[in-house]
């Protein structure tokens, strides 16, 4: 059966994670965020209970 010999699929398999840990992390990382996360409002916001019926 030749799921069984490791010899061709090893191979392949050293290949395709040489390929994702090389070559994708890069383009990955070059996207950016259209908007970058700041917070809008230094002061603490006030929490108001929430009062609706659970039923």
């Amino acid at each position: 059966m030749p799921q069984l010999n490791p010899a061709p699929w090893f191979i392949i398999l050293a290949f395709t994670w040489v390929i994702f840990l090389t070559i994708l992390p890069p383009k990955i990382l070059a996207h950016t965020t259209p908007n970058s996360p700041s917070l809008l409002d230094k002061k603490k916001q006030k929490m108001t209970p929430w009062s609706w019926p659970w039923h």
